[in-house]
């Protein structure tokens, strides 16, 4: 039986380190494992310095006409270089604070996130942490709506409870 794919993803890592060649990309990678493994197409990992307008050109050209995922990881703390939200709110259409609120509750950590998740256009932005395991786990908490979400910033229409039972007040 074949899975059908959830949709294309891109991944951003934003780090200082890791730009200038210093430190692998161990979280970028990691998001794009399991992603893949999720049945993801990514078609995208770009690596940016911790600068807020290298993180908001990147994800605007990243998000520009694309109905897919963009991950981000890096940046989110409260380190001094961290810029990777402020940068997300610059291009975000429409925040999304479910999701942002979901990926900070999966960890005891997560309190120290600063993450926001959001829409640019029919794309989804969510801020992964810098940590390999703890941006897996962040991913984990909402991949499983993130389909619905796209499909919607598709145009897509997804059957509401309203719409599925009968309206039982008179």
């Amino acid at each position: 039986m074949t899975r059908q794919s959830p949709g294309q993803a891109k991944v951003l890592t934003v780090s200082d380190s890791v730009e200038a060649g210093s430190r692998t990309d161990v979280s970028g990678d990691a998001v794009v494992r399991r992603l893949v493994d999720a049945g993801y197409e990514v078609i995208e990992h770009r690596v940016v310095s911790d600068d807020i307008d290298g993180i908001t050109n990147a994800l605007s050209y990243m998000a520009y006409g694309f109905n897919g995922l963009v991950a981000t990881t890096g940046g989110s703390g409260f380190g001094q270089r961290d810029f990777t939200p402020e940068a997300t709110k610059r291009v975000m259409d429409r925040a999304a604070p479910g999701m942002a609120e979901a990926m900070r509750s999966v960890s005891s950590r997560g309190r120290l996130s600063r993450a926001v998740a959001g829409t640019r256009g029919s794309s989804l932005i969510l801020n992964l942490a810098a940590a390999p395991d703890r941006a897996v786990q962040m991913l984990d908490a909402v991949i499983d709506v993130v389909p619905e979400a796209l499909g919607l910033l598709a145009g897509g229409i997804v059957p509401t409870v309203d719409a599925v039972e009968p309206n039982l007040v008179d």
